[in-house]
């Protein structure tokens, strides 16, 4: 489906990483990117207003090292949406995506997110707006959505949402197979509550073959995204890339073939992007708080995860407590053996 003319489909979308509020910030995508190479990343998202009126630097700035980059709005006002996406673009994001599946009350209450899947009508008209915002752009326009919200809980109800939005010109679908309850359920509930249905997903690719659906929810393992990818054209991961990003690399090597490195390789080839960080007033706990995660399951992750929350939020942490903690962690190890 790697149609250049259409910046939908150019993109590879084979392994991606969610979008994560408070999570997926710009020192967490340039840790995924020295996983993933080839990994599509997106930003936390961002509202339509807040890219309009705030600081721009600040919310859509990144590294280009980031890219292949998408940046995830938030909205349901056509001009506005179009306005923020054109910003976007000029910014060089390759992607726009909308969002479609958060249930948060604070999102419910500006109209967007999980929402408005009650509203494929206003959605198509969003899309729409944005795509002719970027005529010219390369730029692709995709929608992020769930299986349904509340009672909608048939494929009809999935398949005339798509086919809608499809109408105003958006080719690509990130589906999370959970539906979301609006009333009743945390945010933190509506990812791990409502049942997870993956064949839904499969089946709209199978009835949907001219459009990119990527699947996302609950999809842990290497061997699961394989699996997905026999039946769909990519796999978004959210928590288990998060808490686990190991999970990066090895479908790194999986899915195209790049070799292995080591997690200490990896911490070595962040530590130029920590020190300039450093350098400019930064602080170290804001980008080792992402890298918690990267010996998960190894003898000495825990004493790895204990140094830097200990000692990485004090205002004269620097490199020296990286190295602080993968000694911990080997210390801890040859205890082990």
């Amino acid at each position: 489906m790697n149609d250049a003319a259409n910046p939908s489909t150019a993109l590879d979308r084979r392994l991606c990483v969610a979008p994560m509020m408070d999570w997926t910030d710009r020192h967490c995508r340039y840790f995924h990117r020295l996983l993933a190479p080839h990994a599509l990343l997106y930003t936390e998202m961002v509202t339509a207003a807040a890219v309009i009126h705030g600081d721009r630097a600040r919310l859509l700035g990144h590294d280009v090292v980031e890219h292949p980059l998408a940046l995830q709005l938030g909205g349901s006002e056509p001009v506005e949406l179009a306005q923020a996406a054109r910003i976007g673009a000029d910014f060089g994001y390759e992607e726009i995506n909308l969002n479609v599946g958060c249930p948060s009350d604070r999102v419910q209450s500006g109209r967007f997110g999980a929402c408005l899947m009650r509203e494929p009508a206003l959605v198509a008209d969003c899309v729409r707006a944005m795509r002719e915002a970027l005529v010219g752009c390369a730029v692709a326009v995709t929608v992020k959505c769930r299986i349904g919200v509340d009672e909608q809980d048939e494929y009809a109800g999935l398949a005339e949402f798509v086919e809608q939005v499809h109408g105003a010109g958006c080719d690509t679908f990130i589906v999370h197979a959970r539906k979301a309850w609006l009333q009743g359920l945390s945010p933190k509930e509506n990812r791990e509550v409502p049942p997870l249905n993956h064949e839904r997903v499969h089946r709209l690719k199978r009835e949907h073959p001219q459009l990119a659906i990527i699947i996302n929810g609950g999809i842990t393992r290497v061997e699961a995204v394989r699996e997905h990818l026999q039946h769909v054209d990519g796999v978004m991961l959210g928590r288990a890339a998060y808490h686990e990003p190991w999970i990066l690399a090895e479908l790194e090597q999986t899915l195209f073939g790049a070799p292995l490195p080591t997690r200490d390789e990896v911490l070595a080839r962040l530590r130029p992007y920590v020190e300039a960080h450093l350098a400019a007033g930064d602080r170290l706990q804001h980008v080792t708080r992402h890298i918690l995660g990267l010996y998960q399951g190894l003898p000495g992750a825990r004493a790895f995860r204990r140094v830097l929350s200990e000692q990485a939020h004090r205002s004269d942490a620097d490199w020296r407590v990286v190295e602080q903690a993968m000694a911990a962690r080997r210390g801890e190890l040859s205890r082990a053996a």
